[in-house]
């Protein structure tokens, strides 16, 4: 299944809504520490209101640690600005994990060169990025629908 993860969140706000988003769609997250907040901080808690106890949250104490645990099938897809393919050009594959970097610097050189794939969400000339929260959630839904990884939804019988 498609995961999103992570690197080293800025903004608890952010934070909170991707989890929340992974427990709404059944994703998996992966926290890779050090954050730029406190992981229990109310502002956290607050974006991702009652599902942060549903989010299933992998939390990794550095980025060695996350590398090392991932799986050999595992694609590593970072989504960052400095990419020229786009993501709704991509041929997404249920073991890819979606990388988002930290708000206020994206990722480091060898974290980007660690990535097996980078994508960006195309944008109109003379923008600088879209929110974090907003760039996960239009890429993990290209992933799902490509991947037919969608939720079941209980009241309607199917996928969502």
């Amino acid at each position: 299944m498609v995961r999103l993860a992570l690197y080293q969140p800025d903004i608890p706000q952010n934070a909170g809504t991707i989890l929340r988003l992974g427990a709404c769609l059944g994703v998996e997250v992966d926290l890779i520490e050090p954050c730029g907040f406190v992981l229990d901080d109310r502002r956290l808690r607050r974006a991702g209101m009652d599902y942060l106890e549903r989010a299933a949250l992998v939390r990794h104490s550095s980025w060695s640690n996350f590398v090392s645990g991932l799986a050999d099938e595992a694609r590593l897809i970072l989504l960052t600005t400095q990419a020229s393919a786009f993501h709704a050009e991509t041929i997404f594959q249920p073991n890819d994990v979606l990388l988002l970097g930290r708000e206020s610097a994206g990722v480091p050189p060898e974290v980007h060169e660690r990535a097996d794939l980078r994508i960006r969400v195309p944008m109109v000339p003379g923008v600088r990025s879209l929110n974090i929260a907003v760039t996960a959630a239009l890429v993990l839904g290209e992933a799902l629908r490509q991947t037919a990884s969608w939720p079941q939804d209980a009241s309607r019988g199917g996928a969502v």
